[in-house]
C-alpha cells in the first residue's frame, strides 16, 4: 500500500503532524502498536491533559543545542493551539504557573484531534507494529504486522522511553541511528529521586506527606511543592529539578522558602516567650515532619531558654538541607526521556533529516525536552505543525 505521507506514531506530535499536513491537502497514513491512538494523552495531567502553558519560550527546554527549538516555538505559539481547543468549544482552566488543563479531560483533547485528523480525511491504523523500515531510492518501504506500506515521506513521531509499560520503546532512535543519524546521550527526566541508607531511614516515615519548597542544583531553582514517598522524594518541584541532576550532585531544599524561619522564630520568642519550640513549629509543619527534622534536637524546651544561634540551626534544618539521591525511579516513572535524536543533523524549520530526504523526526524522539507545566505538549504540538507544513510542499 502506498500513501504519500506516513506517519509512525499516534501520539501529541503525529496527530498534529498528521493535522496539519491534511490541511495542505495531503494523503496521511498514521501508523501505530497500540490498540488506542494518543494513550500519552489520556493520562496527562492525572487525566485532564495540560495541553500547553501561557509562558512558553524556548529557554524552559533543555537541549545540547538550545537554539534547534526557536523556529518551531514561535511559528506555532501556545496561543494558536489555545485557539484550537477554544474553536471545539472546550473549556479549560489556568493553574498554577501558566498551566492550562482540560475542564473536560483528556480525552476531550484527544478527541478533539481525532475528529480533526476524521473530517480531513486522515487514516489511522493501530495494532501495527512495525517489523522494518528501508529506504530504496526516493521510496521508503515499513513493513508491519498488517501489511507492507510505502511512501516517499516518512515521519518518526514515537516517542522515546518513558512509560515502557504503555509500549513506549526507543524505536525512533533505532530508525535514526540505522539511518546514521546522531544520538545524543538520553536518560529519564521529570522523575521522582530515590534514597538509599541513612537518608532513606530518615524520611521513611514521611511517605505522602507534601512540603511547598525551593529545590536547587546545578544552577537551576523551582519553587513548587515535594513530595516524600516510600523511595524517596517526588512531587512537582523534584520533577523539575530531576532533569538538571547527574549521579553524585547534591541538591539543595528549602521548605517555606516564602518566610524566613529564622527571623519567624526569633519574632516568636519575643512575643511567646514561655511557649514550647515544638508548638511554634508545628504552626508551619506537621508533627511527623518537625519530629524527623529535629530528632536531634529538644524541641520541648520554652523559646525564651534557646539562644539565637540555636533558633538558626533549628531554621536550617528545615530551610538549608542537602541531600545526594541515590538514582531515580527510571523509565518506569519518568515522563519523559532527555537526550534523543541530535538536532545538528535535523532541520528546524522542516524537521527533515539533513542526510536523508524524506525522513522526519518530531517530538520526544528528538533532544528536546520540556520543564514541566504543559511545555512538552506544546513542542508536540509545534513540531509536528510545522513538520505537517514542510510536507505539504515536499
Amino acid at each position: 500500500m502506498f500513501s504519500p505521507v506516513i506517519i509512525i506514531g499516534a501520539g501529541a506530535a503525529g496527530l498534529m503532524c498528521a493535522i496539519s499536513a491534511a490541511e495542505q491537502g495531503k494523503q496521511v497514513l498514521v501508523l501505530d502498536h497500540a490498540n488506542k491512538a494518543g494513550k500519552k494523552i489520556l493520562i496527562s495531567g492525572g487525566g485532564r491533559c495540560n495541553f500547553t502553558n501561557l509562558y512558553t519560550e524556548p529557554a524552559n527546554y533543555l537541549s545540547t543545542n538550545p537554539h534547534f527549538c526557536k523556529s518551531a516555538l514561535k511559528r506555532y505559539t501556545q496561543w494558536d493551539f489555545i485557539a484550537e481547543v477554544d474553536n471545539a468549544g472546550l473549556p479549560w482552566t489556568e493553574k498554577k504557573l501558566g498551566q492550562l488543563f482540560s475542564d473536560n479531560k483528556s480525552e476531550a483533547i484527544l478527541n478533539m484531534l481525532l475528529d480533526r485528523c476524521t473530517k480531513l480525511g486522515v487514516t489511522i491504523q493501530l495494532n501495527c507494529s512495525i517489523q522494518s523500515v528501508e529506504k530504496s531510492g526516493d521510496t521508503f518501504s515499513i513493513n508491519s504486522t498488517l501489511e507492507n506500506y510505502q511512501s516517499s515521506a516518512l515521519v518518526i513521531a514515537t516517542g522515546a522511553m518513558s512509560f515502557p509499560t504503555m509500549g513506549a520503546s526507543d524505536f525512533g532512535l533505532r530508525i535514526a541511528q540505522q539511518f546514521g543519524l546522531k544520538i545524543t546521550a538520553t536518560r529519564p527526566g521529570l522523575v521522582p529521586f530515590t534514597f538509599d541508607g541513612p537518608d532513606k531511614q530518615r524520611f521513611e516515615g514521611l511517605a505522602g506527606v507534601s512540603i511547598d519548597a525551593g529545590i536547587e542544583c546545578n544552577g537551576q531553582r523551582f519553587l513548587e511543592n515535594i513530595l516524600f514517598t516510600h523511595k524517596g522524594l517526588s512531587g512537582p518541584a523534584v520533577l523539575q529539578i530531576s532533569s538538571y541532576w547527574q549521579p553524585g550532585d547534591k541538591v539543595d531544599v528549602c521548605c517555606l522558602p516564602e518566610i524566613d524561619l529564622f527571623t519567624a522564630l526569633k519574632t516568636h520568642q519575643q512575643s511567646s516567650p514561655n511557649k514550647q519550640l515544638q508548638t511554634i513549629l508545628q504552626q508551619y509543619f506537621p508533627q511527623q515532619v518537625v519530629n524527623c527534622f529535629c530528632h536531634e534536637i529538644d524541641t520541648q524546651r520554652p523559646l525564651q531558654t534557646y539562644k539565637h544561634s540555636e533558633l538558626e540551626q533549628v531554621a536550617n534544618q528545615f530551610q538549608h538541607w542537602q541531600f545526594i539521591p541515590s538514582g531515580t525511579e527510571g523509565y518506569k516513572k519518568a515522563e519523559v526521556t532527555l537526550g534523543g535524536v541530535d538536532t545538528d543533523d535535523i532541520s528546524s524549520k522542516t524537521f527533515e533529516a539533513k542526510n536523508v530526504k524524506g525522513l522526519y523526526f518530531i517530538g520526544e524522539v528528538l533532544d528536546v525536552t520540556g520543564q514541566l507545566g504543559g511545555f512538552n505538549f506544546q513542542w508536540a504540538w509545534a513540531s509536528g505543525w510545522c513538520c505537517g507544513r514542510a510536507l505539504s510542499i515536499a
